[in-house]
């Protein structure tokens, strides 16, 4: 009897933990395991949305990673931005969190004015930034040409093309100078009085006493860069589209990259394979790609996050 009744009371709290745990659980299977379980499945299928899907095998793959031109250059930009574009944004946010945080009077003018950058549309930036950086008419190169410098293409140079779409997301890293700065805020005074006290330099004191407090939200940071960066789809296509002149209209097809697809990232692969090819099998492995990618970098980054709590060891 003890028995039947203690495996009731297992499985009645079974029961209630799973009710706990619903909202969940219906949202992981709604929103992430199915999607992702249709799109394993529609990466061996010849889909175009309008008749049904057929099995295909490993055509789309194939197609893909050997005879897509834009695959490879793609992955290319998109390691790029993620490489490239999140340290600096990293650096770049945490040297201005530093900076605010050490200034006496008009913290809240000078944090309101980085800020202010992160909040505007990316369509709208990205436009700004394409007429500031127009090689023919933007100010940015009169100002350059005036003092004796060479005047860069930007947008219309397939070298230049992304450093100015890195400028762009610097220009915009009030995100990240606020997380930082709240970081910085925390760090007890205590452990910097002691370090002081010991003979620590600035530098010795940034970097074992400021970096091992705010390590997790560095990491913080890196990651959901690294996840931003494989989603970036907007600024490249607005850039390339306004620097390369092309007004798209009804029945017309503006294929991304612009310029010598240097601007063409792996999002914009799959809207391009899937809703303007109606090519949804192979939009769907490039899909997995990116998710694999966003998964590896992820995974390393948290298993290396180690590192920076025993930076000062």
């Amino acid at each position: 009897m003890s028995t039947i009744t203690l495996a009731s009371k297992r499985r009645r709290s079974a029961l209630r933990t799973l009710a706990f745990m619903s909202p969940w659980l219906i949202g992981f299977a709604v929103f992430f395991a199915y999607p992702l379980i249709s799109t394993v499945y529609f990466s061996f299928m010849h889909y175009d949305g309008f008749k049904p899907p057929t099995w295909s095998g490993t055509k789309n793959w194939t197609y893909v990673f050997e005879h897509y031109p834009y695959f490879w250059p793609a992955l290319r930009n998109t390691l790029w931005l993620v490489v490239v574009t999140v340290t600096l944004r990293v650096l770049f946010g945490l040297g201005i969190g530093l900076l605010i945080t050490k200034i006496k009077t008009g913290t809240g003018v000078f944090r309101t004015l980085f800020y202010l950058p992160y909040l505007a549309p990316p369509v709208a930036a990205t436009m700004a930034f394409a007429f500031l950086l127009n090689p023919g008419t933007g100010p940015v190169n009169s100002i350059l040409e005036k003092i004796g410098i060479p005047a860069p293409g930007w947008f219309n140079d397939p070298n230049w093309s992304k450093p100015a779409l890195t400028l762009l997301f610097l220009w915009g890293v009030g995100d990240l100078m606020v997380i930082f700065m709240a970081a910085l805020l925390d760090v007890p005074k205590e452990q910097y009085e002691a370090a002081e006290l010991d003979g620590a330099s600035a530098w010795q004191r940034f970097r074992f006493v400021t970096i091992p407090n705010i390590s997790p939200i560095i990491m913080f940071a890196v990651v959901t860069g690294v996840i931003a960066a494989m989603q970036c789809y907007t600024q490249p296509l607005v850039a390339g589209k306004v620097a390369s002149g092309v007004i798209q209209g009804a029945g017309t097809m503006f294929e991304p990259g612009y310029p010598e697809k240097s601007t063409l990232t792996l999002p914009q692969l799959v809207y391009n394979l899937g809703f303007q090819r109606f090519d949804y099998g192979s939009a769907c492995v490039v899909a997995l790609v990116l998710f694999a990618l966003s998964m590896a970098f992820t995974a390393f980054l948290m298993r290396r996050r180690g590192g920076l709590i025993q930076a000062g060891d």
